[in-house]
């Protein structure tokens, strides 16, 4: 059983031994603002553990799997979200992965070095973006009591071991999220703590991806419906765990997971940063590899919003037909031709880490001619667009390592898709493998968990052996020379269009706490 612990829900899904999805269990959830702290989002963990419970016992009884055939269970859970506990084991404190309430904190840590972020950058792989350290520094500037109450940090994933065991250990490939790891000694560095004023003494012990970390205890199996002793393997962070589910788990090998952000993988076997501090540095759920990370933000929620809004007409016929209407939109958007008559958008940015920010979204470059500028034309921008940010995340990768992948894997939602893979490849110029198994996270904490009992003696070759491709894409060349000129034209618009929001003159789309 795999437990994934996701930004807007939690599941609990069960395979066989082949890697073969026998069952899912899953529970929305939100993560509410306190009005008190603008761009706050905090964790309910009462109630969100009894929803995680729920999940593993529906999961068994929909599947009529009975507890004791449960071999081993590991988890994976969103990046970034923190909880805090007593030296009871009792969660205090809990915040989700974008969470942004600590603005004046980041402020307040850039005081100390105008250098301070770089140097933890080139320590950890992380800026003050998304890392622990200004939520940190938020709990002991506003709730000082809480502060020094807290005994141990952990993450999502370790949670619900916690839960299940009374154990808490945390694993690098989430843990390094934080911006307290040493990327090459794959551990917490009390130094970073020290630098930033925060305590140095509030870290548990740390193991690797796929290890047994626990059993489940009497209390766990009796909330959870699990037995008493079932293994419980430590898991990692969904894009690692993602990234093993989909076999890309060797160095140069390299994965695109399209939600609502789309995250460009790329393996190394060194933990090296850029000296620009543009691209995020992570630790893999394999040993012994890293990942560089560059994300594309929110088309997902922009094609959502997009479907939402101008596609009513699509989304009845779907529900009468009993099909998607994305694959109806997709179906008239091949009738547009690539470059989509030069008419260009802009949600997202190539990533900069250090000064994460993007400019207001925007449509440009059309003329008022609907038989060329129709509804699907904007919507088919709108996957090139993001095709786009993901060639400059690629290149930027590329410029730290001197390598490019041979080929891609995409997975997730936006995977699913008739043309988007298609109009990735011709992009990037690179053959693109859509698996079998799309929402991969869950398979991949499912394949640690047959590590963790020797079921699968290696990592790499159970991923191999496990993982099915369903289609190859193969680039277009004639598509690829639009694409390259509409990418050259795109970063041009999209450099002042940027200065307008840095100027506030526009709105961001969205930018980094402290920016």
């Amino acid at each position: 059983m795999a437990i994934d612990a996701g930004t807007g829900s939690v599941r609990a899904v069960i395979f066989d031994t082949r890697g073969n999805q026998v069952g899912c269990s899953q529970r929305e959830w939100k993560h509410k603002e306190d009005p008190r702290y603008p761009g706050s989002m905090d964790f309910d963990w009462t109630a969100n553990w009894a929803l995680t419970c729920a999940c593993t016992r529906d999961a068994l009884t929909e599947t009529g799997v009975r507890a004791s055939q449960i071999a081993a269970v590991s988890t994976t859970c969103m990046r970034e979200g923190i909880v805090l506990y007593d030296a009871a084991g009792k969660e205090i404190w809990a915040c989700a992965n974008v969470d942004a309430r600590s603005g004046k904190e980041v402020r307040q840590l850039k005081q100390i070095s105008p250098e301070l972020e770089k140097e933890i950058y080139l320590e950890s792989g992380q800026t003050f973006a998304l890392s622990a350290l200004p939520r940190l520094l938020w709990v002991k500037n506003k709730f000082p009591g809480l502060y020094y109450k807290a005994a141990r940090i952990g993450m999502f994933n370790d949670w619900i071991i916690h839960r299940l065991s009374g154990t808490l250990i945390v694993e690098p490939s989430n843990g390094s999220t934080t911006g307290l790891f040493n990327l090459q000694t794959r551990t917490w560095d009390k130094n970073i703590a020290r630098y930033c004023g925060l305590r140095d003494d509030i870290f548990p012990e740390v193991r690797e991806c796929g290890t047994v970390a626990a059993k489940v205890s009497r209390s766990g199996a009796e909330e959870s419906g699990l037995e008493e002793g079932t293994p419980l393997v430590i898991g990692g962070g969904d894009c690692q765990l993602g990234s093993i589910g989909v076999g890309v788990t060797g160095v140069n090998e390299a994965a695109v997971f399209g939600g609502s952000f789309w995250q460009y993988e790329y393996n190394t076997g060194t933990g090296k940063t850029s000296p620009r501090c543009d691209v995020r540095v992570n630790c893999h759920a394999v040993d012994n590899v890293w990942q560089y990370e560059a994300l594309a933000f929110k088309p997902g929620l922009v094609m959502r919003w997009y479907r939402d809004a101008f596609c009513g007409e699509e989304t009845r016929l779907a529900a009468e037909r009993r099909t998607d209407p994305y694959a109806l939109m997709d179906k008239a958007a091949r009738k547009i031709p690539a470059g989509s008559y030069g008419m260009l958008c802009a949600f997202s940015g190539v990533m900069n880490f250090i000064s994460w920010r993007h400019a207001a979204p925007t449509f440009t470059n059309f003329d008022l001619d609907p038989g060329r500028f129709n509804k699907y034309t904007f919507y088919r921008a709108i996957m090139e667009n993001t095709a786009l940010v993901t060639l400059g995340n690629l290149r930027l990768v590329e410029q730290v390592t001197g390598n490019r992948p041979e080929k891609i894997v995409f997975a997730g939602g936006a995977s699913k898709s008739a043309l988007w893979p298609q109009i990735l490849a011709d992009v990037l110029g690179i053959p693109v493998e859509v698996p079998v198994v799309r929402e991969a996270t869950a398979l991949g904490a499912a394949l640690l968990a047959g590590k963790g009992i020797g079921l699968y003696p290696d990592i790499q070759e159970a991923a191999r052996t496990l993982v099915k491709i369903e289609e190859r894409f193969i680039p277009d060349e004639a598509n690829g020379k639009v694409y390259r000129q509409a990418y050259d034209t795109w970063q041009a618009v999209y450099e002042p269009l940027l200065k307008l929001s840095d100027e506030k003159i526009t709105r961001y789309m969205w930018s980094a706490p402290g920016l």
